[in-house]
């Protein structure tokens, strides 16, 4: 239970903020305000409670924690001679913080009705504690800031894992696919020469196999099971023990059973069996060397979407640069987050659009806040993001669009505001589209918002360089 204590001045003198000040400041300050002795765990402050009065500590400490996915977390701690709580000028919103005392601590609390004639009283101790507030605000904005990068970047590089994971997978499988075909190509050649057949009729077979595959035409499934089904049949009818383990290959490199048939014409009937098994390898391993390539282009490609986003090979300051590279970058690092939200992406570039004289990582931050935003909005089924580049008036004008429930025009008219969030404690700060908006300004360009239900679109124009 905290115990009050009578005025003392020269306790007063131990606060950073009310050192130097006449005897008659500190007089009327012991006079406005209360020490208070509390026990150690004693709450001073409770979370989401008004902060409507100035505390100082003279003695002791105060720890503050916040309250996140439904745990206390340590914050800051406020050591003797330091203050926090309400300053004057400051907005009275809720506390975010929880402050409880460490120790045997002695506070000095001034409620903020005192506030106004503390200006009469002492003008220089005012700009002392407004000089405070600015600082803490630097700081905040500072923090949330930094909060804000954080939490992109863990989306992103949880998505980034994802797109990685997938072709990294598929070349591991490939490759051990591709080490099992050659380990058995040999004896599928062996098997072939042993039934001696003519020359010329091998090398109709290799011809097959090293001619480059071509992609089959694009047919429905039921097609594609229906031809499969008729390779299998016919590779039995030409003495092959499972057609189904060779047709699948074969058809892969548009080798049907009309194609098969004047090459099997020329081989003895016992070496045809021979010969499509190791035709069937053969393509086989292939495939699987392309599958390898083809993955490792896709980890190429996704190394240089990253590098491109972080803009790591280039300096910071402006430059002559292309919208929609830092646009495709940024999309395709979030390709994970859309296909989890089975939201289907449209890009609509204008041709031959003029370049912007920019910075890339700081228009990239732009992208990130606004995507992202358009991401969360989009339905479970259904999300149509949209993202338009195209020019008007002088500017490259970006539109990002999604098909989400739209946004209020109560939300929307505070929308650009430090702080602003309706997203859960945890899961957003409010500074996200502050900092874009900032970013955009700094281009000299403009941001804004246009919502409807089912339809939001944040369009931002950058002066064309």
């Amino acid at each position: 239970m905290a115990q009050l204590l009578p005025a003392d001045p020269a306790a007063l003198r131990t606060i950073i903020a009310f050192q130097d000040l006449p005897p008659e400041v500190l007089d009327w300050l012991g006079q406005a305000g209360e020490l208070r002795r509390f026990a150690a765990g004693e709450t001073v402050m409770a979370a989401n409670g008004r902060a409507d009065q100035l505390v100082a500590v003279v003695a002791g400490s105060v720890q503050f924690y916040t309250l996140r996915d439904g745990r206390s977390e340590p914050v800051f701690r406020l050591g003797p001679g330091h203050l926090s709580g309400a300053l004057p000028y400051a907005r009275l919103a809720p506390a975010s913080e929880q402050g409880v005392t460490v120790g045997d601590t002695t506070l000095f609390q001034l409620p903020c009705s005192q506030f106004p004639a503390l200006e009469q009283v002492s003008p220089l101790l005012v700009q002392r504690l407004v000089d405070i507030m600015s600082d803490r605000a630097r700081d905040e904005a500072r923090a949330q800031e930094r909060d804000d990068k954080l939490r992109a970047l863990g989306k992103l590089s949880a998505g980034l894992s994802h797109e990685l994971n997938n072709p990294a997978a598929a070349i591991s499988r490939a490759a051990a696919s591709l080490t099992a075909s050659l380990q058995v190509l040999p004896t599928l050649l062996l098997n072939l020469l042993a039934t001696v057949p003519p020359a010329d009729a091998v090398a109709n077979v290799t011809a097959l196999a090293v001619l480059t595959p071509e992609r089959p035409a694009i047919r429905s499934a039921l097609a594609a099971v229906d031809e499969e089904e008729a390779l299998a049949d016919w590779l039995e009818t030409q003495g092959c023990p499972d057609g189904y383990a060779l047709a699948a290959d074969l058809l892969a490199a548009n080798l049907t059973a009309a194609a098969l048939t004047p090459v099997a014409a020329q081989l003895p009937a016992a070496a045809r069996p021979a010969a499509f098994a190791w035709l069937s390898g053969h393509l086989a391993a292939q495939r699987f060397s392309r599958d390898i390539g083809e993955a490792g282009q896709r980890i190429s490609a996704l190394v240089g979407d990253v590098k491109i986003y972080s803009h790591m090979d280039r300096a910071t300051g402006r430059e002559r640069l292309a919208v929609t590279s830092g646009l495709d970058s940024t999309l395709n690092m979030f390709a994970y987050a859309l296909r989890q939200k089975n939201g289907h992406l449209t890009r609509d570039y204008a041709p031959d659009l003029p370049l912007i004289m920019g910075q890339a990582g700081s228009l990239n931050q732009v992208w990130t806040n606004l995507i992202d935003n358009a991401l969360d909005a989009l339905p479970d089924q259904g999300g149509e993001l949209t993202v338009r580049v195209g020019q008007q008036a002088g500017f490259v004008c970006v539109g990002i669009q999604d098909n989400g429930p739209g946004i209020t025009p109560a939300v929307l008219a505070h929308l650009f505001e430090p702080f602003y969030t309706t997203k859960p404690p945890g899961e957003g700060t409010g500074q996200g589209l502050g900092i874009a908006l900032h970013i955009v300004q700094e281009h000299g360009g403009r941001l804004e918002a246009a919502s409807e239900p089912g339809r939001t679109e944040f369009t931002v124009w950058l002066p064309i360089s």
